[in-house]
């Protein structure tokens, strides 16, 4: 079996949907990166795989969310995406919103995905943000402190029943910051 068809069986046994070069690199055990991208524009061309945007490559089909935490990285998925499944948030809004090193929307396949830079010093802290697969996920608690914070307050939320007080406490620490943790405080009407 060439190397080439080695690429295109490795994507289409895993259960990735979405791939980098450098994934790929780890997956196939190829490390010529200028090959590889050979081959993958190769099968982009003839319809085998999609290359919708630079530097990533999909299957058939794509899981949004994967996308998502592939654009950028470092990144998570956050904000009004996660508190809209969540139920903390009705208006439903199809753009998958997330948190990265910075401030950019783009359009992949029609879907848009919107993300927020936020301070470095926040990412020291994962707490709240789940890892699986290829997914990075903040929790509804920690998707309500990223709104917050990076709101400056100025956001509206119509159910917080499914936000655990418990669990804002405990995630507050990491963002270091007096003028949210008032507003926290105010919102939720708890003592800090």
């Amino acid at each position: 079996m060439s190397s080439q068809n080695n690429i295109l069986e490795t994507m289409l046994k895993s259960k990735r949907t979405v791939f980098t070069v450098q994934s790929l690199m780890m997956l196939t055990g190829c490390s010529d990166s200028q090959k590889l991208t050979k081959s993958l524009q190769y099968y982009a061309k003839n319809g085998k795989i999609l290359n919708p945007r630079r530097g990533i490559y999909t299957k058939q089909e794509f899981d949004a969310q994967e996308m998502a935490c592939s654009l950028f990285r470092p990144s998570y998925i956050s904000m009004e995406y996660v508190l809209q499944r969540a139920g903390v948030v009705f208006q439903w809004d199809e753009t998958v919103t997330g948190i990265s090193y910075i401030s950019r929307t783009v359009e992949v396949d029609g879907r848009q995905y919107s993300y927020r830079k936020i301070n470095p010093e926040l990412w020291v802290g994962m707490e709240g943000i789940e890892q699986k697969d290829n997914i990075a996920i903040a929790t509804p608690e920690r998707a309500f402190l990223d709104m917050m914070y990076l709101s400056a307050g100025n956001c509206y939320f119509d159910n917080l029943r499914p936000i655990s007080v418990q669990k804002v406490r405990k995630l507050l620490p990491t963002y270091r910051s007096a003028k949210l943790n008032e507003r926290v405080a105010k919102l939720l009407n708890i003592k800090l």
